[in-house]
């Protein structure tokens, strides 16, 4: 009987550390278009200048993935990019419909050949050049100006680390079925990782200095916490802000400002009574967004409701325009069931 207990116990455990190792992500795609997912993934082996690291899954929120040279095609590109300079219009034609069939790992190799070799960027020829080349394989790889050549990773939502993550292809688990999506394809990988059934509570300061809504420049704070389409969001805040932008105008979380009611007391930290006019909100709210191009949502002193989206959730202090000279910070606690 022992033996059968120590048995099932060791199948329990198993089965636990198998349900662990499948991590929920959302790739977004060079074409634009979002898949959504599981896979495999404790950790994440990522290679650095200063060594090689491996990052637990659960505290990267983000994978922006770069166009990293592949060096195994170095030699025959090289070869295909002097063809380009042939006496043979056939030759020319060739070399460059083959540039053309190459994996975006091509791309850093041929900008550093036009870059350094006056024989590639100086050609005779102009109807097969190794500049319209890399333009035409930059649109077919979806790769711009904005595009990293290294692999950047977000970690708790916050800091960013470059070097390179060691894959060739991810292996997701769909609603459609199994998709194998090779790396070429994939601009950035969105961890949805949660702790099984346990809450993601944190607590976050918003600087009216900079949190601020319409500040362009890290205006919205990245809280790390990823929430999934029906999950339970709770926002709870506190404190207040003096807008420079308003004339020295001091506001609480709820919108409420200072001096225009009998309630300048903020009594025990996250009690606040809300103060709601409405879903639209007001100057010097707390509000949401989940996902970086999310809606902007009212939170105010309270908020409980379900996030009608998955993506990263973000915090802010509501106001239309931005100066650094606002004085004041909130407190904010988010709960995510």
């Amino acid at each position: 009987m022992k033996n059968l207990i120590l048995f099932l116990t060791a199948i329990v455990i198993s089965i636990n550390n198998i349900a662990q190792n499948k991590t929920e992500i959302r790739l977004t795609l060079r074409d634009g278009n979002l898949i959504s997912g599981t896979t495999k993934m404790d950790k994440i082996a990522f290679n650095t200048a200063y060594g090689k690291l491996d990052i637990p899954i659960k505290n990267i929120s983000n994978i922006k993935i770069g166009v990293v040279e592949d060096a195994s095609q170095k030699g025959n590109i090289i070869n295909l990019l002097k063809q380009l300079n042939s006496s043979s219009e056939a030759t020319r034609k060739n070399a460059y419909e083959s540039l053309l069939k190459l994996n975006a790992g091509a791309i850093p190799i041929i900008e550093n050949a036009i870059y350094n070799d006056a024989t590639i960027s100086s050609s005779t020829y102009s109807d097969y050049t190794a500049e319209s080349a890399l333009v035409e394989l930059k649109g077919i790889h979806g790769v711009d100006e904005s595009t990293s050549m290294q692999d950047v990773l977000t970690i708790d939502g916050e800091f960013t680390m470059g070097g390179r993550y060691e894959f060739s292809k991810i292996d997701l688990n769909t609603e459609y079925g199994n998709l194998t999506i090779p790396r070429d394809k994939i601009r950035s990988i969105d961890i949805l990782f949660t702790d099984g059934d346990a809450s993601n509570e944190k607590v976050f300061k918003l600087s009216a200095s900079k949190h601020i809504s319409s500040n362009k420049d890290g205006g919205w704070l990245k809280t790390g916490i990823m929430v999934k389409n029906g999950q339970h969001i709770s926002i709870s805040a506190n404190g207040q802000v003096t807008f420079a932008s308003l004339s020295g105008a001091t506001y609480k979380p709820d919108g409420k400002a200072v001096g225009n009611s009998t309630a300048d007391d903020f009594g025990d930290m996250y009690d606040s009574a809300p103060y709601d006019a409405g879903a639209y909100p007001m100057y010097g709210n707390v509000v949401f967004k989940i996902g970086e191009n999310g809606q902007l949502q009212k939170a105010g002193a309270k908020f409980s409701g379900n996030a009608k989206q998955t993506g990263m959730l973000y915090l802010s202090i509501y106001e239309t325009v931005y100066n650094p000279s606002n004085t004041g910070s909130y407190n904010v606690k988010v709960t995510v069931k």
